[in-house]
């Protein structure tokens, strides 16, 4: 047994479910979860009801934050076909990115042609990066308008084969593309679907074995590993129409430093990967003093509970682990230790900070 240190791990990519869909989750309880599972910072989406895509909307939850978080937390502006795309501009310094949904996804930000998307890509200002959800054919189309713009962007939860090695291609032609893969799509495929039935559902879908193998052989590709955690409630999940999404936060860095226990990965990767490369993909620099410290070597089997997220449950219950996440602290502090959150709601900070 041993124990690691990561310094300040960030989840680029969480639905932390406030405001409107509160039943699922909310920003306490979302980062709560987060500490538990070793995040001293997550990037929340957009697609919240309403959804974020304004200035005012978005320091509406930027105060929300300000009162309930326990961890550090950014927020996505999201785009929109009801929306003037000149307007996001107005949004860009207090988010810490623009996120345009392409393909199916829970909620209602869904791009419908590529002019908008074009025009999203031409008017975004930055200094965060434009993250999209694009699968098969529109992550082609969204290659082609990069290398039109020199816009950066950045791939979410890629899944397939033949996306990873698009991606690679691009990064080998020196257009400014990163992307992320979850750790759904690396340690489950469609073959657990008939085991998991509604809570092996999510989007992108589970891929085929051969498509994980081929992220797993790319992960030179790889610039982050980010849980992309979207919980429902277990009525939600077995009902008639169940909507994609499984909760993760809890369980990413125990999975990813067991892939370290069995060889697979090294600990160098985990941190490039969940604390360097996506604070520079973001342009967030760590704070001082801030790590999480990690049991390795003690085998434990993940289960539905106890577990902070209020979705009550994991597709990864009953998996065997060689990491538990025992203490993580932020600017000093000790936030987290043995499963007990230490720091009451509104101790975390909103990133980018503002005086």
């Amino acid at each position: 047994m041993r124990w690691v240190q990561i310094p300040a791990p960030i989840d680029v990519h969480v639905h932390l479910r406030e405001p409107g869909f509160t039943h699922k989750e909310d920003l306490l309880s979302g980062t709560q979860a987060a500490l538990a599972g070793g995040f001293t910072a997550v990037l929340d989406m957009p697609n919240t009801r309403p959804p974020t895509t304004t200035r005012t909307l978005l320091h509406e939850k930027r105060r929300r934050a300000s009162q309930k978080a326990v961890c550090d937390v950014g927020f996505f502006v999201g785009a929109s076909n009801d929306t003037n795309p000149a307007a996001i501009t107005e949004a860009a310094p207090d988010a810490v990115g623009l996120k345009i949904y392409i393909n199916d996804t829970f909620g209602s930000l869904r791009i419908r042609d590529v002019a908008t998307l074009w025009a999203y890509i031409r008017a975004w200002p930055g200094p965060g990066p434009i993250a999209v959800h694009a699968e098969g054919l529109m992550l082609a189309t969204v290659i082609g308008l990069v290398a039109l713009t020199d816009t950066h962007v950045h791939v979410v939860h890629v899944s397939r084969k033949e996306e990873i090695v698009l991606i690679k291609a691009a990064k080998e032609k020196g257009l400014p593309i990163t992307c992320e893969v979850t750790p759904h799509h690396l340690f489950l495929t469609q073959e657990d679907i008939p085991r998991l039935g509604p809570y092996g559902y999510m989007k992108p879908t589970l891929a085929t074995a051969a498509d994980q193998e081929a992220l797993w052989k790319h992960l030179a590709v790889i610039d982050c590993f980010a849980t992309d955690h979207a919980p429902h409630t277990r009525t939600e999940k077995e009902s008639e129409n169940p909507p994609p999404g499984v909760p993760g936060l809890e369980t990413a860095l125990p999975l990813l430093l067991t892939a370290v226990h069995e060889g697979r990965l090294t600990l160098e990767d985990v941190i490039e990967r969940t604390s360097i490369r996506p604070r520079t993909i973001y342009r967030l620099p760590p704070p001082e003093d801030t790590y999480t410290e990690i049991e390795m070597g003690a085998p434990w089997i993940i289960g539905d509970a106890p577990l902070f997220t209020r979705a009550g449950w994991t597709p990864f219950a009953g998996m065997k682990v060689y990491a538990r996440v025992r203490r993580v602290v932020i600017r000093g502090k000790v936030h987290f230790e043995n499963g007990q959150i230490l720091v009451p709601p509104g101790t975390g900070r909103v990133i980018p900070e503002r005086d």
